[in-house]
């Protein structure tokens, strides 16, 4: 038993150690010549206009949170419908269950105003 418990900490220092090579290589092979050309912030190769660093609404960012989430419960429907008659009604109670919560969820985020796009 300890042994399995041996490779799984070996593998977890080995990835960890893998990690902090490939972050710090990079610091270490690329070259660094920090022009002022290069520092000058552009958008689209063009110059800004204003203001560079420009807030915009975090509404968007849980849009799309919200619409993965959702997305991703979804896909777990396709293969129950696949194979619903062989699994019977214990798996017919517990889709019913899961798309319920998948129901309150959604409810509950047009309820906070995430799906609001503007």
């Amino acid at each position: 038993m300890s042994d399995n418990f041996a490779a799984v900490g070996i593998f977890l220092i080995g990835a960890i150690a893998l990690n902090l090579i490939m972050m710090a290589l990079p610091k270490l092979v690329a070259p660094n010549k920090p022009h002022a050309e290069k520092l000058k912030p552009v958008e689209s190769g063009n110059e800004t206009i204003g203001r560079t660093w420009l807030g915009f609404k975090s509404n968007y960012f849980l849009y799309a949170i919200v619409f993965t989430a959702f997305d991703v419960e979804t896909v777990f429907l396709y293969p129950w419908a696949l194979s619903f008659q062989k699994l019977g009604t214990f798996a017919f109670v517990e889709m019913f269950v899961f798309i319920t919560i998948l129901l309150l969820g959604f409810w509950y985020a047009w309820k906070e105003g995430a799906l609001e796009w503007m």
